[in-house]
């Protein structure tokens, strides 16, 4: 059986970083263990599916009679069941993103692509900026056939995201996630195009950052000089 893991992810566009970390890596195949609706682990290698983003691990959604679900886990369960039918999962790399993740394309032994079939049923959104619609026709036909979060009203995740961060620059933990955002931009229907957000919390944390290291190289410095 798959292994199934909810964790809370703070994740960035993808971007293509390869020509800084090496050579293009070989694909990789094995038994996945599940992060979250869009990335999976193999062999201790974090693999995100390329072109598609999934609900976030503590994101809510409604359904269609309007209460609250977690989604989130909810896309991560549906993806375990799915890999676990048909093992091992075999992944091409197609880029590295941001935090260092291999982005990759993934198939099960069947030859089921597995990002189509998530966006297929429902279960994450087609994300154009990095699969150039190469999924909007499973989306479509999920819209249509109001399955997954098409059958009630959602936030697109990557919108979730930039919502969900505090003034501190951090996520909120998944706990605090629970009780849902003050708030609540919707969808139901057609998702507007997404829009790229810069992550702050990364160039706050590397401020801050240089900043100690500056105070500690002048406080070293002062107490060597003579007195």
């Amino acid at each position: 059986m798959t292994q199934f893991i909810v964790q809370h992810s703070d994740r960035l566009p993808e971007t293509n970083l390869s020509s800084w970390i090496g050579p293009t890596p070989a694909p990789i195949a094995g038994v996945a263990y599940v992060i979250d609706g869009d990335t999976i682990e193999i062999h201790g290698q974090r693999i995100r599916f390329n072109g598609i983003d999934a609900p976030e691990s503590a994101q809510q959604c409604d359904d269609a009679k309007g209460f609250r679900y977690q989604c989130g886990t909810k896309a991560a369960a549906a993806l375990d069941a799915f890999l676990a039918a048909s093992k091992p999962v075999r992944c091409t790399f197609v880029s590295w993103d941001r935090h260092g993740r291999y982005v990759g394309e993934c198939a099960r032994s069947d030859g089921a692509n597995v990002a189509a079939w998530v966006v297929e049923h429902g279960h994450a959104l087609d994300w154009p900026r990095y699969s150039h619609g190469a999924y909007a026709g499973q989306q479509a036909k999920a819209e249509a056939g109001k399955v997954g979060i098409w059958a009630g009203t959602f936030q697109a995740p990557w919108d979730w995201r930039d919502d969900h961060r505090s003034a501190g620059g951090e996520e909120p933990s998944s706990i605090v996630s629970l009780l849902g955002s003050p708030r609540a931009c919707k969808i139901k229907g057609n998702v507007s195009a997404p829009r790229h957000y810069v992550n702050r919390p990364l160039f706050s944390a590397w401020s801050r950052a240089i900043h100690s290291a500056t105070s500690i190289r002048e406080t070293f410095t002062s107490s060597m000089t003579p007195r």
